[in-house]
This record gives C-alpha cells, structure tokens and sequence, in this order.
C-alpha cells in the first residue's frame, strides 16, 4: 500500500476538522445544519455559506486522490453538499404559495422565511415575527445552485424543481426596489424592524441573476426544457441602483462589512474596480479592528451596554455603542480569499497571520472560530476614550459555523488544495476585467412600402417589414406577453412572471420562436403607451439615450441589435415626407457614430451571425405551454390599445397557434375612428371660449347633478370635478384658481325640465370648430356619464365617451396639440406604461419624491416604491383639481428617471425632488422669458411639445442659462398658444462675438424682429421685466421704477429660485450641519426644530440624517428664501471648526437672516436708496435686491450673514478681535 503523501496528511486533518465542527450539525433526514448544539434552527444563508467548506475540501480530495478511499470520501462530501442543497429547495417548496403572492405584493408578509427547523424543514415562527424578506439569502441560494450545478454537482432532479427556480429568479428580479431586513436581519439599525434597500441584497441578487441565466440545471444531461431564463433589464437595473448606493450599505448604515460578499467572493457583483477600492478602503479605515471588524458603526449586538431583554433600541441609545462595537473574525476570511483571488500574496500572509492569533484552540489540533469579541463590561469607558486599546473576549457561538467554515476554505486556497476557478467555475471573478467596446448593430425598417419609397427618395435604401420575411418583427409588448408564459407550472400553481415591460437590452437580442427568428422593436417606439412616442424629435431623443445605454451596459456574447422601424407618425403632417428630425438621425447612424455610441446600420439579415440569441424553448409545441389556456388568459396585460405589425404577410396556411396568438393581442382593441371631423365652415363663436371659466361649466353640471354651488370660489365640492383647462396659472398664486367674469353665456342645450340635454351634447360634437371643444364636450359627458356611457353617435351601438376619447387623442397626436394631448390623457387617466418603473429608479438612486404644490398636506411624499395604480391615484389626489398637472407630473418623473440613469451627476446633493415646485418653476421661467402673464406661461407650459419640455427640464437641473424663443412658424388655428422653441444660451464665459458686443446687437434685432419692442427697452431691461414674481406673493415684484442694472438683473434671485425649488445644497452640507448640532441644541428653522439629538442616533454620513434636515428644510414654501436659510446654516458650520466647546441652546435660523436683511438695509439706506430697491417680498418680509445679491462680495449675502451671526452668537465667540475674518 503506498504511503500517505504529506498533502494528503494535511487534508486528513481538515478533514476531520470539518467531521468534528460542522458536519456533526448535519441532520442525518433533511441534511440542514443546525446552527449549533443549543441552536435547532436552520438559518439559510448560513446554511450555504457553512457547506463551503465541505463543497470546497470534497474537490480537494477528489484532486489529490492518492488512494481509492480518497476518492469514496470525495462523493461523500459532494452528496453531504447535494443533501444540504436539497433540504433547502424542500424548505423553500413548501412555502411555494408565498413565491407566488410576493412576485405581486413584495411585501414582507409575503415573502420565504429566513430560517426553518432543521429536522423537519417546517417554518419555526410568524410570518410577522421574524424579519424575513432577506433577498440576500435567497439569491445566494440561487448563485451557489448555479456554481455548484457548473462545477458537476447534480442538485435538481425534475422539470417542476426546474419551474420553482425559474420562479425564486422573479422572486429575486425585482430586488432592485425590494426593502428587506438585510444580511443581518435587522433593517434599519436603531432594530424597530424597519425594511430599507440594502446593497448587500441588490449585489447578490445581481450576482445570481447573472450566474444562472441560460444555465441548465440537469447540467450535462439536460436539455432545453432545464434551462433558466433571466431578462438582462433586471439586472442592468440591480447594477445601476448598487452603483448609486456604494460606498453606502443602506439609508442607515454609511458603510457595512458584508459589503465584502458583493465586492469580493462570493459575488463579484461590483465591475467598477475604483469602486471595490473605495468600498474596500471604507471598511478597513471605519470597520477593522484588532480581532475582525465591525459589521456597522453604532451596532450595539452583544456589547455590554446593550439590554439584552428588548429587541429594538431608542433612537438616542445608538450613541451609546460607539467605540465599543463587537468585531466579528468572519470579515477576515474573506479579506484572505480575497487576497487569493487577486494573487496578492502580502494580504494574503497578513490575514493568514492575524487569523491565528485570534482562533481557539482544543485537543487533537482542532481550532474553533469564535463568533465575534467583544469589550469586556469593565472596560467599557477605557476603550470608549481610547479605542482598539483593550483586550477582548471571545463571545457567542462557538465555533461560528459560517466564519468555521470560510476559515477553512480560505486555508484550502492559500495552501494550494484548490485553484480559485474550482469554487468559481462560472468565473464571476472576472466581472472587473476590461471589456471590449461594444458596436451597436442597427436595422431600420419601413412600416409600409409608401415609406420605403419615400426613403428611397432620400437616397436611403431600407427594407420594409414585408421584405424581411421570414424574419418577424413584432413590438415590445408582444414579447412582454410570450414572458409571462415562463416559469407557469399548474400543479404547483405558480403563474409565470409576472407582465412587466421589456427594456432594450431585452429587445436588442434575436429570439427563436418555435423555429422561426424574432427581432422586436424597443418600447420607446410604441406609441399606445403615453403620448411621448407621439413627438418624433423625443422619439430621436430616447433612441440616442438608449444607444448610449447599449453601449455601456450590454454585456451579452454577440452584438446588440436595435430595430428602429420608421412608421407613419413619422411623416410631416400631410403625410407627403418623413419627419426631418427622423431623417437626419438616419443620416448621422450611416455615419457610425450616433450620440456618443458606435453603431453599424444595415440590413437584418446581415446581422444574424453576429447578434446575441436567446432559444425561448418553453414556447415549444411539445411544453406544456398553452398560449389559450382560457379565454382571459394573454388578455391581463395593463396596456390600453393595441396596434402593431400584423402577421399577415406569412401565407394563411402557416398560421399556427403562435401566429394566432400574436394577431390576437395586437388586435384586441385596434383603434377605430367614430369621431365627426370639426367643422371649420360654422361661424358661430366656439362653444367655450376662453373666457368660460371653469365655475361656470361646474355650476351647469353641479345642477345636472342637483349640488348646490357658492358663488363665492372654486373651493365647491370639486371631489368629482376637475378644473377645466383655461384658468391653471401656476405663476402668480397657485393657491388659489382664478374666477373671471363672463359676459357671454355658454350656450348648452336643456331638455324640457331644464336639466343638461346629453343627447343633444352629443350632436353638438359635429358642429365643434376645433378639437379643443369636441374634447370639453366629451369631458362633461365623462363627467357626468362615466366613461362607458354609449353616445350612440350617428345611430352606432356601443360607441362609448371612452372610444370617443381615444379617437380623439389619436387626431390630436397627428396635431401635435400637446396640450389637448396632455387634457385627454389626464382625462382618459391613462399613465406613463413604466411609471412605477421610473419612480423606483428615483427613489432607489436614494431620491426622495414629493408631488402637487407645497405645503405639505397637498404636497404628497413618496419614500417607497408603490404599485401603479396606487401611484397613480397619489399623484390625481395631489395635484387636487387639476387633471393637466397630473399627466404633467408623471411626464416629469419620467424624464427625471431618464436622467438620474444617463446623468447621475445632475442630482450631486439633491434628496428630495419636488416635482410640484419644479412645475411651478418651469412656468415662472416661461413667464420671465416670454415676458407673458403667468396664465399664459402656464398654457404654453402645458404645450411644449415632450422634447421641449424634457430640454427645459435638463436646463433647470443643470443651472445652465436658457432661451426662450416664440417661433415663427404659422400655428394651426386650432392651437390656443404660441409655439415655443427653447435653447441654450452657450458657455458662461464670454465667446469672442460676445466679448465684441455684435451677440447683443444680434438678439436685439432679433427681439425687434419677434415683439415690435422699442429699441431702447431692450437695451435697458426694466426691472418689472425680468424679475419673475415670487411663487407666493400676489402681486408682480418690483412693480414700479426703471432702474437698470444690466443683463445680469434677476439672476440671484432665479438662481436661489431654482435651487431651492430642486433642493440642492452645497457639497457636504449634511456633514456639516451634524457638527454643527454637536455643539448646541438644536437649529430653528421657520419654526421647526432641527434638534441636536438626532446625532446620537444618526452618524454623520448617513444618508437617512440627511433626509431628516431635509425634511425640516421643506417647511419653508418659498424656495428663494429656503436657500438663503441654506447660506445661514453654511456660515454658521464655519464656526463648527472653531475651537468653542458649545454655541449656546437653540439657534433660530430664520432671526438671523432677518437681521442680516435689516444690516442690508441700513447700508442701502446710507447709500441713499430708496422707492423699489427697498422692496420687501410680502410673505417673508426680505428684500428683493437682498434675495438678488451674489453670495461673496464686500455687498453679498455671505458678509451680511456672518455680521448677524457675530451679532446673534456674541456671547459664546472668542473675544480675540481676529477670529472672524
């Protein structure tokens, strides 16, 4: 018999290290680890994190076999690993029901325990008294099935196991927008078993999507039905939000030790390499001590201050546990396989070294890993002064099953046992490689041959959609609904995923369908959604962003492609040539470079090859897929209309199922037209002509209704009514609607009892001269007769108000009358298909929303991603009687989610986005430019065309300085406002022209060209122009005086108008301010208190304190003056640094900026100022030039500021005369 060799020796040793600490826990009927000898319960993450050890030392074995019992012993470890594995899924299966409910409530009664009982795989407690949802978890389950599948092992045995996996990847999909109790199990860190959004679960989650994706789970000896599907938008959308969060862990926690999970093994989720440093580094410096490291600042398990007979802590407790956290040896190890994984031999022998310092030995050379160490009570102050100086003891359980385990496995890899690409086959630890760059393949294709023609004209050659076959193209949504066909399993009762739409990266890739090659077209080109595909300049927007978005994020084999289908709304109005906007983006994709991205254009079919595909082989005849289960099913998708490509082209013969189902959903409710045309002939006046206010229609459908009205104002009981379109002003008093008198009468037909006549309304429809009227006549109706009233229009059945308004959004799209548009979707309440998405994304990149106008009761917060219908109803009830300002609000969102997704750094310091005020700013900025009242800002604010009004949008983010031009263009009677054109004023700095004055005399021919001003007050900007009224006070500011102060008059005031409205501080403000409450009691800010123990709770950098100051910060109304208390509370951080132990109780904020306002006038008093320079705003009492002042000068604000500071605080400052300077 052939002697033992030495490394056989030492796996011997390990081997019985892991007989004699973990696998003595192993029950021998489910194969779960207990988590100790008086622990009978079976957490799953270190359940998984427990078996490494045995999954790692079986391939050791079966490496150095040097005897055949090697090699027995081998399999046996495996199958200890398979049972494990097993026991689990059984666990799991049992609660298949929460699975299903949680793909739709992701709520934390819905979702899989986090621990169960390890002899029977039953639940141990409630679903409500256990922090459960811990995403993490189950997404380590599913990385390690995946791994562990790969590297041999069989774990899943039949095709319904296959379904519950393809299940658990939607349970985790959404992880992203999911808040649960973390890695800890604990939420938030004060304990009150509050769910957050952890890093830690957004990264494992990311991990195990990409790891399982397109993996069989027969392995070797499986087939397409085995394979697990995963859509690339979910994870690209895990990516961006973990990117935003890190260094970060959660809204409690500025930085966490099992971040090392995501960044290093075993998820590897992290590509940005600066970004695993940063992380990395934040630990090692805030977290590592001398026996491990802390898994957060402030955590108070196991330390002798804690109370060990409550769960939760007091808020103000947490500072009680600083210094003197336990440290946890586990983080060591995975700094060790770190360090093996990045051949970093020096960290390597650092951790290696430091590990056996601190482990515990026994008899027969068996070490333990103990769970954490922890300051001995009596000792508590000595190392609250002086940290890291005392000795610890080892506390909690021992060995610590998880740390046993890691401690093992990292030993196997430092000494050679195992090579890192063998517990890492799917080679996840190549994520921060270099990748190619990516070439975006596009295919544009006619519609119809009219169009191919038409391009032909251009000299551009492309194929129409008939010309492809038998290539198929088919929409966005048709691949959504074929989705949801995945994973159903009716035994098992699961529904398959559930109807989300699909992002690029899903429709850039090929499907094979039942043998036949689909392409699909991206969601931005649908139009049945939301009117902005109805605007073909956003339309050249969105594909350049989603280029670009391609370009960064693609990271499938093969190359993208984006089929770009040129349809009939692409064509000017008469249809006699294609939208310029559309051809020029054709011309600048033949040139291979496209906003910022490369691309290749050509045909379809030469792409093939070079695509990415996806096999979708559960639509397979021989599944058991039925694509007609019952007449509702393939019906349940939210979207409204249908339209799309039909199928018609293929021969009748071929229509197999697959192409029957297609048809169908395209044609479930293809629009029809029923609408008389306007008649321009008529000459009487329009029904309602401007002057109709909104209470006069509300009062003649109040006695439909038999209500009695006031006369008084618009507040009668509006619940079922909104305010009709012509009186929003959002300029110049938004709280209260205007009420006009009105000479003419509306002349609505009565019947014989005096009441409304709706069948005469209804003929009325014909002799409307604009669309604008037959919409204010189809809105009573719908008012008064809901939706599916049948009009019964010329002598046709089933012609409901419903139909009539869908008919009608269609001709305003072919308008472009965006603001009818806008009136018919609020009606219509229809809603931005990915809005949910959008707020989500918001609200993920740690941005809090608010919708309808300030103050708070109307002005509503957001803080949690919401289901659609029931965002939808929040941002009706908020924006109160206006319909316009809801559509308007979603648009919003969505351009905002746009941009905190292609332009993270636009949001720098911004917390909470406000998108009531950012509306109302819009319209100031509209007045100002236009110089118009603000209710004709407001109108033409309501008919930017989307691209506008996203360009807008973007200039007021960014602060850049814009212009506002109305154009020339002959407008359409029917259109009640000027057209606008909006564009940028260029760089700050002077250009040449402009340094030599011709810009000026430019734009001022140009002024004289469009408005017929006199030369001269062009040239002197008289004050009542350019200073746009404050959003509260009711009359125009500075009404009286001529003075000129040049171009630059205004642009303070706009400046700190527009911060305040976008929340923006200066860059580390919230750090400062926590100083700051360290040495007094606390900041009054407009009479809310700001006070000085929420520090000894929150820690500087956390993201949860910030929200906090904002939200007292969002008290004050008007944004102007919100930003002044802003440069206060900066000028008084200065002092933070100062050597002053405390600067008395509480500082009134708002006292101090007054008085620097009264120093201000003082001096201008001295000067000799007087009339409109002295102008107070009416509602907070500060001068309006002061408002308008830079903030540095010998003049600014910062020097009135720091005076009233010195003045207020004098008491407690140095007497030394240099202290201030």
């Amino acid at each position: 018999m052939r002697s033992r060799s030495n490394s056989g020796v030492r796996l011997d040793g390990y081997a019985r290290l892991v007989q004699r600490t973990i696998l003595c826990h192993q029950n021998p009927v489910t194969g779960l680890l207990s988590a100790g000898a008086d622990h009978k319960d079976a957490w799953v993450r270190d359940n998984i994190y427990s078996i490494l050890a045995v999954w790692g030392l079986g391939m050791a074995y079966r490496k150095n076999a040097d005897r055949d019992e090697d090699k027995a012993k081998a399999y046996e470890l495996e199958q200890n690993v398979v049972k494990l594995m097993r026991g689990l899924l059984q666990c799991m299966m049992r609660q298949v029901d929460k699975v299903e409910k949680f793909k739709l409530t992701q709520s934390t009664k819905d979702c899989l325990h986090a621990k169960y009982n390890s002899a029977t795989c039953a639940t141990v407690v409630g679903d409500d008294q256990w922090g459960h949802l811990q995403v993490d978890a189950t997404s380590l389950y599913l990385l390690f099935l995946a791994q562990m599948t790969a590297s041999g092992l069989r774990i899943i045995f039949t095709l319904d196991e296959v379904t519950f996996i393809q299940n658990l990847v939607f349970y985790i999909e959404a992880a992203y927008k999911v808040a649960d109790y973390g890695i800890w199990e604990r939420g938030d860190k004060t304990n009150q078993g509050i769910p957050e959004l952890n890093a830690s679960s957004v990264g494992m989650a990311k991990a195990a999507l990409e790891a399982i994706d397109e993996l069989d789970l027969f392995g070797a000896h499986g087939g397409h039905k085995s394979v697990i599907h995963v859509l690339p938008d979910e994870v690209e959308h895990c990516q961006s939000i973990l990117y935003s969060m890190l260094p970060r862990a959660s809204t409690s926690k500025e930085i966490d030790a099992g971040l090392l999970s995501i960044i290093s093994y075993p998820a590897f989720a992290v590509e940005d390499l600066n970004l695993v440093n940063v992380t990395k580094s934040e630990i090692i410096s805030k977290l590592q001590g001398r026996y491990g490291c802390c898994r957060f600042l402030r955590d108070g398990y196991k330390t002798p201050r804690e109370d060990p007979s409550r769960l939760h802590y007091d808020p103000a407790e947490l500072k009680l546990f600083e210094n003197i956290e336990c440290e946890w040896p586990v983080f060591w190890t995975y700094f060790l396989i770190d360090g093996v994984f990045n051949e970093d031999k020096i960290q390597v022998q650092e951790y290696r070294e430091a590990l056996e310092g601190i482990l515990i030995r026994e008899k027969h050379g068996i070490v333990l890993m103990p769970e954490l160490y922890a300051v001995p009570a009596e000792k508590v102050d000595e190392e609250y002064e002086n940290p890291h100086s005392v000795d610890r003891i080892p506390v909690g359980k021992l060995p610590h099953l998880w740390g046993q385990s890691l401690y093992v496995l990292s030993c196997l890899l430092a000494e050679g046992f195992l090579a890192v690409g063998e517990i890492d086959p799917l080679n996840r630890r190549f994520s921060t490689g270099i990748k190619p760059d990516v070439v975006v393949q596009v295919t544009v294709l006619a519609e119809s041959n009219q169009i191919k023609n038409l391009l032909q004209d251009h000299g551009i050659n492309v194929q129409s959609i008939a010309d492809i076959y038998p290539l198929r193209v088919q929409p966005a949504r048709i691949l959504s609904n074929l989705y949801t066909m995945l994973g159903r399993n009716k035994s098992m009762k699961l529904s398959g995923r559930p109807h989300r739409h699909i992002g690029v990266l899903g429709t850039s890739k090929l499907y094979m369908i039942r043998n036949q090659i689909f392409a699909f077209t991206p969601q931005f080109t649908d139009q049945h959604h939301f009117y902005l595909a109805l605007d073909n300049q956003m339309i050249v927007e969105m594909l350049k962003m989603e280029l670009a978005y391609l370009t960064s994020c693609w990271r499938m084999t093969g190359r993208p492609t984006l089929t770009f289908p040129i349809t009939h709304t692409m064509l000017v109005d008469d249809g006699t040539d294609i939208h310029p906007a559309v051809l020029a983006s054709i011309r600048k994709l033949e040139d291979g470079y496209f906003g910022g991205a490369r691309v290749k254009i050509g045909k379809l079919s030469e792409f093939l090859t070079t695509s990415s595909h996806t096999y979708l082989s559960f639509l397979d005849p021989d599944c058991d897929v039925k694509l007609f289960d019952d007449p509702d099913e393939g019906r349940n998708s939210p979207d409204s209309e249908y339209g799309g490509y039909s199928a018609n082209f293929c021969e009748k013969e071929s229509q197999d199922e697959l192409d029957q189902y297609i048809n169908d959903v395209l044609q479930s409710t293809a629009l029809k037209s029923y609408l008389p045309p306007t008649s321009k002939t008529a000459n009487q006046p329009p029904m309602f002509s401007a002057s109709h206010s909104t209470k006069e229609i509300l009062s003649i459908m109040a006695k439909t209704k038999g209500w009695e009205v006031p006369a008084v104002s618009m507040t009668l009981p509006t619940k079922v009514l909104n305010t009709h379109r012509k009186s929003l002003n959002l300029v110049d008093n938004p709280h209260f609607f205007e009420i006009k008198d009105c000479e003419s009468v509306l002349r609505l037909p009565e019947d014989a009892h005096g009441d409304l006549d709706c069948k005469k309304l209804v003929e009325q429809l014909k002799e409307c001269p604009t669309l604008h009227d037959q919409a204010d006549i189809l809105y009573i109706l719908h008012i008064l007769k809901g939706a599916d009233w049948d009009t019964e229009l010329d002598g046709q059945y089933g012609v409901t108000v419903h139909c009539l308004l869908n008919d009608l959004y269609r001709k305003a799209g072919l308008n472009q009358e965006w603001g009818l548009i806008r009136y018919i979707s609020g009606i219509l309440k229809k809603r931005v298909e990915v809005l949910a998405e959008a707020c989500t994304d918001l609200l993920s990149h740690h941005k809090q929303l608010t919708v309808g106008l300030p103050p708070e009761p109307r002005e509503k917060i957001i803080t949690t991603p919401l289901p659609p219908e029931e965002l939808t109803d929040l941002i009706y009830e908020a924006s109160g009687q206006d319909i316009s300002i809801a559509v308007l609000t979603q648009e919003i969102m969505m351009y905002l989610a746009m941009y905190v997704r292609s332009q993270p750094s636009l949001f720098v310091e911004m917390l909470r986005l406000r998108i009531g005020l950012i509306i109302q700013v819009m319209a100031t900025e509209l007045a100002r430019s236009l110089k118009c009242s603000g209710e004709e800002a407001s109108e033409s604010l309501m008919n930017l065309s989307p691209f506008d009004m996203k360009n807008l949008l973007h200039h007021i983010l960014s602060g850049k300085e814009f212009g506002v031009e109305r154009s020339l263009r002959p407008v359409d009677s029917s259109s009640s406002s000027p057209a606008i054109s909006i564009h940028e004023m260029g760089n700050s700095g002077a250009t040449k022209t402009e340094r030599s004055g011709i810009t000026k005399l430019k734009s001022e021919m140009k002024q004289l060209f469009h408005e017929g001003h006199s030369m001269s007050s062009s040239m002197f900007a008289s004050m009542r122009g350019s200073t746009p009224s404050s959003p509260t006070s009711t009359s125009p500011a500075g009404s009286s005086g001529e003075t000129s102060w040049g171009d630059r008059k205004g642009q303070w005031l706009r400046r700190r108008r527009l911060d305040g409205a976008i929340n923006r501080v200066p860059v580390g403000f919230y750090e400062k301010v926590w100083k700051i409450l360290q040495k007094c009691h606390g900041l009054s800010i407009d009479g809310y208190v700001l006070p000085s123990s929420t520090t000894r709770e929150m820690t500087p950098c956390e993201i949860k304190f910030a929200v906090h100051v904002e939200s007292v910060l969002n008290h004050v109304p008007q944004p102007e003056y919100r930003q002044l208390l802003v440069e206060a509370i900066l000028v008084l951080t200065f002092l933070s640094d100062i050597e002053v132990n405390s600067i008395g109780g509480i500082i009134h904020v708002d006292r101090i900026v007054h008085m620097a306002n009264d120093l201000f006038l003082q001096e201008l008093k001295s000067f000799g100022a007087t009339g409109s320079i002295l102008e107070k705003d009416l509602a907070t009492g500060i001068c309006h030039f002061f408002y308008d002042s830079a903030p540095s000068g010998a003049y600014g604000t910062m020097t009135y500021l720091t005076k009233a500071i010195i003045i207020y605080l004098h008491d407690f400052l140095p007497s030394t005369g240099c202290a201030m300077q």
